[in-house]
């Protein structure tokens, strides 16, 4: 009998769809993907919704892929990872009622707005710890209690996207811990359902399956999605759920280990073992959610990343005599100005500037200005950003951070990553895994067939060959710095 050791993980994302096989030892043994968009709302005119028939075909079409590249004997389990807040409700054969709400639809925001008319939006925020964006679940829900009451008369229970999609696998209902707790209907301590919460919405909370952790067996590849996905028949389902909970744990963070996910947003995360969830935080506008690991939270904020840096290349860097046509060029000349770019200072708020503390923009320039200082001081403004963020975390988590964690596109930035140790005097640790989300959500698979005892020994089996970028002397100046700074962030 040939030995059982690959996970299949379904990975769906915004603007792709995967199946990826990966060993026991984190690596990637082979991939598919197909492009995934939201589509119009049949019935709501100008709403996005996930067709999830499509979303299914698609991972379906990539698991076959996959599994002609590799022996299907090999798998040992499989699962589902996705984005957080969306669902829908169904029948009781596991049909939609009414179509998954994209996140990315704006027709939640004004119930958000309005959510006082059901709970005070303190009292919401201190019971599940989840900021109140409007694409959250609990919008999605009460717009359908207001705008199409028949469907939750029809229901016979509530799935979240990974749930619906392990449903298509398996034939079993559950609802995922790390899914419902991007929703705000959870109570954030005790780690399940607030019926404080749904009482206040008029949800009955048996309309939600039984909660169920990442790693847990659920169920086992049916006959028919066999057929169509190409794993074998009986092959073990397992819970996993929120990608953002998956891309921390496969990043190798512990506990008051913060992730920076740095591209055109950033997103800065750290795993703990504590929260508060007052008045001051939901100003600071930090959300906390149910990590992978029971007992623990993942709290976390983000703003606006690398978008304003592609900007200023856009404008300053155009092709022509005077061209610099490679990140390393771009890189090289901001390297050559001092700490502070000679007074000029970004806030990098461009895509909510009506949101912002300060005005967005370029501030200090002169006539002698010259692109270099203006693109280091992007990198140095969010910088500050980071360490601002850093340090909100750490008072609501109740640690002190002993490094960074820093992956995605951004951590690629030599000069970023040296100003970010400096600003914030902390070592930035950059790894070798470009995969985070799926291989944390692996590791878990590793758990339901069997391999491994638990995550954390799973996650010992992965060489993540670290390298680490040390605060250096520039330390000391930016701390000098670091009050004029805070006029623009």
């Amino acid at each position: 009998m040939k030995n059982k050791d690959l996970v299949l993980i379904f990975d769906c994302g915004a603007t792709n769809v995967r199946a990826m096989a990966i060993n026991r030892y984190g690596k990637i043994e082979a991939s598919q993907s197909y492009p995934n968009d939201t589509t119009e709302d049949p019935y709501f005119k100008e709403g996005l919704i996930w067709d999830v028939e499509d979303i299914w075909q698609k991972l379906a079409k990539a698991s076959r892929e996959v599994i002609a590249q590799i022996d299907h004997e090999r798998i040992a389990a499989v699962s589902v990872t996705t984005f957080g807040v969306d669902g829908t409700f169904i029948d009781s054969d596991g049909r939609l009622i009414y179509p998954v709400i994209s996140w990315q639809c704006e027709r939640t925001h004004p119930v958000m707005e309005n959510i006082d008319r059901y709970i005070s939006r303190e009292k919401l925020y201190s019971i599940c710890g989840v900021f109140p964006y409007g694409m959250n679940t609990i919008n999605k829900i009460i717009w359908l209690k207001e705008n199409k009451p028949e469907v939750i008369d029809r229901a016979s229970g509530f799935l979240f996207l990974s749930s619906l999609l392990l449903h298509r696998l398996s034939g079993e209902f559950t609802t995922n811990c790390t899914m419902a707790g991007t929703s705000m209907l959870m109570d954030a301590r005790k780690r399940q359902l607030s019926k404080e919460v749904l009482e206040s919405i008029g949800i009955d909370p048996s309309l939600f399956p039984e909660i169920r952790e990442a790693g847990e067996a659920v169920g086992a590849v049916t006959a028919r999605a066999s057929e169509e996905t190409g794993i074998p028949q009986g092959t073990t389902v397992f819970e996993a759920g929120h990608d953002t909970q998956f891309a921390i744990y496969g990043s190798g963070a512990g506990l008051g280990e913060p992730v920076l996910s740095t591209g055109t947003w950033e997103i800065l995360m750290t795993r703990s073992n504590d929260f508060t969830a007052g008045k001051e935080q939901l100003d600071m506008g930090i959300t906390t959610e149910l990590d992978a690991i029971p007992g623990v939270y993942t709290i976390g904020m983000n703003w606006i990343g690398s978008g304003p840096l592609e900007w200023i290349r856009r404008m300053l860097y155009r092709k022509g005599d005077d061209a610099v046509e490679s990140y390393e060029k771009i890189i090289g000349e901001a390297e050559q100005v001092a700490p502070g770019s000679n007074g000029i200072r970004i806030n990098p708020d461009f895509v909510q500037a009506e949101k912002s503390q300060y005005p967005s923009g370029i501030f200090g320039l002169r006539l002698h200005t010259n692109r270099a200082e203006i693109y280091r001081a992007g990198l140095e403004s969010l910088s500050f950003k980071l360490r601002k963020g850093l340090n909100a975390l750490e008072q609501a988590g109740g640690f002190t951070a002993s490094k960074v964690i820093c992956v995605g596109g951004g951590s690629k930035n030599t000069l970023w990553n040296q100003i970010r140790a400096d600003v914030t005097n902390k070592p930035i640790q950059l790894i070798d895994q470009k995969e985070t989300t799926v291989l944390g959500a692996a590791l878990f698979g590793f758990v339901a067939a069997g391999i491994y005892k638990d995550a954390e020994e799973a996650r010992e089996q992965v060489n993540y060959r670290p390298e680490v970028v040390q605060p250096s002397e520039n330390r000391s100046k930016y701390e000098e710095l670091a009050e004029t700074f805070r006029e623009y962030i």
